[in-house]
């Protein structure tokens, strides 16, 4: 029986794809995995029995995710299973820009009497742009930044991508590998970027002098890859006209020019429904079959469905072939190996899936040693 935590609400419609092998926990400690939205995981202790993280959802900064890879925990996200929901509220958040929507519908609040008339002297403040012939400049090509250039290229947008190291056209979007090339030919930017060191602070004054003059920034990635400050100069200054973010922060709150929405990107019953599935597929897959698919601390390994037999799942450290050293370790127990596969990280610490013909592996074998160097192991049996 595995047992697995949910941190945040998690979609019934996901829970349901647990088999009886499985039981909902609320004690953390006791569970062989969890289930998480946004809930900070960042100082979290996690207990040995703990073999797996899945993030419903793209986004993994409220998990530790290197520290968790030197526990021998597995994290897991779901790339592209919220992506159309987040693609439409980018859509949406550039009407709400061209268009001047929210201004409207506070000052339309606000009528009490004589209504068709102060509509008719007033509704001219509000005139905007329509976004046909305007050019979007997509960072980020991903699943949920090719939706979006599909989208808006759909209606009648002219749109350019950028993605890092890429050269080529993507779909039929031309490509920039340099974003100081392609911000200067843009009417609206929308960043579809992950967080982390590389991109924090990312959008600055530097590349905020780079776009034309009264640009409008979509940022429905994360907030850490913009810097406010710089942010709110360009704003006062009209550098830029608008920013629309699905973030707020206290940095943002009650400023000119800004629209704020409260982090709705996945807030669908959709997206939410789609994302605890695939993150509940891809726990079971895994405790299961020993199986990495969509992890972002481990490179994917697949060695399939395990129909009979025995799988040995061990993450390991300071091998240097770690499938050799595995195979050879068993072979000086007379245990015959079948298949065996491996993944390996940057630094050093390693995957290992071996599928063994034998009825049972004595624990011992991985003490002495041979085990100093194992971080987590286990026997996958069926």
């Amino acid at each position: 029986m595995y047992q697995v935590a949910t941190l945040n609400k998690i979609s019934k419609v996901g829970l349901s794809n647990f088999t009886d092998e499985y039981m909902i926990t609320e004690t953390v400690n006791e569970a062989d995995g969890i289930l998480v939205r946004s809930q900070d995981m960042l100082t979290m202790e996690f207990s040995h029995k703990l073999k797996a993280i899945g993030r419903a959802g793209a986004g993994v900064n409220n998990i530790p995710i290197d520290r968790c890879a030197e526990s021998g925990i597995v994290v897991f996200n779901t790339p592209g299973a919220n992506a159309n929901a987040v693609k439409e509220l980018v859509i949406m958040g550039l009407f709400l820009a061209a268009r001047n929507v929210p201004e409207a519908l506070t000052w339309a609040k606000g009528l009490t009497e004589d209504v068709s008339k102060q509509v008719e002297k007033g509704k001219s403040q509000f005139a905007g742009h329509e976004i046909m012939g305007k050019t979007l400049g997509v960072v980020g090509l991903g699943a949920i930044g090719l939706k979006v250039a599909k989208a808006a290229s759909a209606l009648g947008m002219n749109v350019v991508g950028y993605k890092r190291n890429t050269v080529s056209d993507v779909d039929g979007i031309p490509v920039y590998s340099d974003l100081k090339e392609m911000l200067p030919l843009c009417d609206y930017i929308s960043l579809h970027i992950p967080a982390n060191d590389n991109t924090k602070g990312m959008f600055n004054k530097e590349l905020f002098d780079l776009m034309k003059d009264k640009a409008v920034l979509l940022n429905f990635a994360r907030d850490k890859i913009v810097n406010d400050m710089d942010l709110a100069i360009a704003l006062e200054s009209c550098k830029l006209a608008k920013y629309v973010t699905d973030f707020p922060n206290d940095n943002l709150i009650n400023r000119e020019n800004i629209i704020l929405l409260p982090h709705l990107g996945a807030s669908t019953e959709e997206a939410e429904d789609n994302c605890a599935v695939m993150a509940v597929n891809e726990i079971r897959d895994y405790l299961e079959n020993g199986n990495i698919i969509n992890s972002v601390n481990f490179p994917q390994l697949d060695m399939g469905s395990l129909e009979k037999g025995i799988r040995l799942a061990l993450i390991v450290k300071e091998m240097q072939d770690p499938i050799t050293e595995v195979i050879e370790h068993l072979s000086n127990a007379e245990i015959k190996v079948g298949k065996a596969m491996c993944s390996r990280r940057a630094d050093g610490i390693s995957f290992v899936l071996v599928e063994v013909l034998s009825d049972n592996i004595p624990a011992l074998l991985f003490a002495g040693e041979f085990g100093a160097k194992i971080i987590s192991y286990r026997a996958i049996e069926k």
